[in-house]
């Protein structure tokens, strides 16, 4: 499974809105710029975010997106199978096909069964605040200090 654009993206501004100031709306052209989104792009799919019920957004000047529900509670899992659909790194291989014959197709169909319910686990337990903190802590363990 390859990880698209578009869901690359819609992780990307999810991230970006988890990690300011919860209950303000945030102009899309803020997001864009900070995330490197083209704007229209970035106005599709949080468009699609918000049909999802992942987003929220406010009309007028002081408008914008914010997360509808709280980082804590947003898993990584949910929006990259709201955007992809299914995680699934392989085909599901039905279990009377002719190819069920060829030696070897249980091991890997229970191999790819196995990784694939690893990486679902990852997803599923990694939440957006989960990744501003690790973001913000990677961040400040490296900021430059001045004194002599």
């Amino acid at each position: 499974m390859r990880i698209s654009k578009k869901c690359q993206y819609a992780l990307r501004a999810v991230f970006d809105l988890a990690s300011r100031n919860a209950g303000e709306p945030i102009k899309i052209h803020d997001i864009a710029r900070d995330q490197g989104i083209s704007a229209r792009f970035l106005e599709v799919i949080l468009n699609d975010l918000k049909h999802g019920g992942f987003v929220e957004s406010r009309r007028g000047n002081e408008g914008g997106y914010m997360l509808a529900r709280r980082a804590e509670g947003l898993t990584v899992r949910e929006i990259i199978e709201y955007i992809e659909g299914r995680i699934s790194l392989a085909p599901d291989w039905p279990r009377n096909s002719a190819d069920t014959a060829f030696l070897g197709n249980e091991a890997f169909r229970e191999l790819w069964q196995e990784v694939n319910n690893a990486i679902c686990e990852v997803c599923d337990k990694t939440t957006f605040a989960n990744l501003v903190e690790f973001e913000r802590a990677k961040r400040d363990k490296y900021v430059l200090n001045y004194n002599i």
